[in-house]
């Protein structure tokens, strides 16, 4: 028996990356899953892999309605929801600030915040009356950038920490009904695309696996499968009932980083 045995759970950005590889160690797990994606084509192959194990909907992060829409989707098929993933974020390719002209920066804010940050409230507001009834979690996708520079532009780096602000107080103002954790990945072969009126995508960056490869500890860029465990243990109540406000950092190490640099030039 999986440790989400009869579990029900939604995934926002659940279509590739990160999100899909919780979506995927969920259904393994014995969990049913909602899944708010951006395309058809994410609902075709979602259903194709999983059957009615999933609940696709398409829908955007930004929209209010499309949150309530994918929560009450889950309900309805599957009864509740136990466990809620935001997840769906877009990157800025470590833009220079200086290099945003001031006429383009509230335009270029409000694309990747409201992505970024308001798509995790929203979420989190839409699921709050079933998280509550079945005293659920939360678990955001946060980053390394939620502690570190250099791992992204200002707005990029600022919403990821802006996040770190945000799971704290709902952790403290959602408790004892509601536990709000966070997996914070590293650098990881992912989809990651930019704003929406960006086309690029982070894998595509010409040398990022061994930039990632060179600046971590451990020495590789990961996959996404490598972090999809850690929100299966945080969904757990058996195994994290104890446990909220937590972030869990899957970077490779980042934190020592000075260490492997030493070791390289011995």
């Amino acid at each position: 028996m999986g440790r989400l045995e009869g579990y029900a759970a939604l995934v926002t950005g659940g279509g590739k990356g990160i999100g899909r590889a919780v979506v995927d160690r969920f259904v393994a797990e014995g969990a049913r899953v909602g899944v708010l994606v951006r395309s058809a084509a994410d609902m075709d192959d979602l259903s194709a892999a999983h059957g009615d194990k999933v609940a696709p909907v398409q829908g955007d992060v930004r929209s209010w309605q499309d949150n309530v829409h994918t929560v009450e989707t889950v309900v309805a098929r599957f009864g509740k929801l136990d466990v809620l993933v935001p997840n769906a974020g877009v990157y800025d390719f470590s833009d220079p600030f200086e290099s945003i002209e001031g006429a383009d920066l509230e335009a270029r804010y409000r694309e990747l915040f409201d992505v970024n940050v308001l798509g995790y409230l929203q979420a989190a507001r839409a699921g709050l009356v079933p998280l509550r009834e079945s005293r659920g979690s939360i678990i955001f996708t946060l980053s390394s950038s939620s502690f570190f520079s250099g791992g992204g532009g200002t707005l990029y780096v600022s919403s990821k920490h802006a996040l770190t602000g945000t799971l704290k107080q709902l952790a403290y103002e959602l408790a004892p009904d509601i536990r709000v954790n966070a997996v914070a990945p590293g650098g990881t072969r992912t989809g990651l695309g930019g704003l929406p009126s960006d086309a690029r995508e982070l894998n595509a960056i010409d040398g990022f696996e061994e930039m990632v490869a060179r600046t971590t500890p451990l020495g590789f860029l990961s996959e996404p499968e490598d972090h999809a465990g850690l929100y299966v243990t945080l969904a757990s109540r058996e195994e994290s009932r104890f446990v909220t406000a937590e972030i869990i950092r899957s970077d490779g190490g980042l934190e020592v980083r000075g260490r492997r640099r030493r070791k390289e030039a011995e």
